[in-house]
């Protein structure tokens, strides 16, 4: 599966629908759909609020993969920024004392199998896998 996405929040209700039409029609486990979608989104969430006004269309793409999914995110003509380098956030601390910011990426490494990131000439490309029986989701 392969869709060009405005930079708009709108667009996760469409990137909702195309996963789970994609998920039937490729026989990929349920059991997928929660990391999938949390991963994508806020993957696809960070890329518009850190380049709001670009005009480039952000890529997603879907594969199957051995035993379950592989994910890949491609945002056009922006600053780098390696997901996997945000700071891990004080889950420890009171929610009123922790600082904004960062508990999506942390969320997502901890439900992904793997997380890799690639940034060439402007381009931003984030991947993950997501794989049955991983127990982390």
């Amino acid at each position: 599966m392969k869709l060009s996405l405005s930079r708009d929040l709108e667009e996760i209700s469409r990137i909702v629908a195309a996963t789970r039409t994609w998920f039937a029609e490729q026989h990929v486990s349920n059991s997928l759909m929660f990391p999938v979608d949390l991963a994508t989104e806020e993957l696809f969430v960070n890329m518009i609020r850190h380049n709001p006004d670009k005009p480039d269309k952000i890529t997603l793409q879907m594969d199957t993969v051995e035993h379950g999914v592989a994910v890949q995110l491609t945002d056009y003509d922006v600053e780098r920024f390696d997901p996997r380098s945000a700071p891990t956030p004080d889950t420890s601390a009171p929610a009123s004392e922790r600082a904004i910011g960062g508990l999506g990426l942390h969320l997502v490494a901890n439900v992904v199998t793997a997380l890799d990131y690639d940034y060439r000439n402007r381009t931003s490309t984030v991947r993950f896998i997501a794989l049955e029986n991983d127990h982390r989701v």
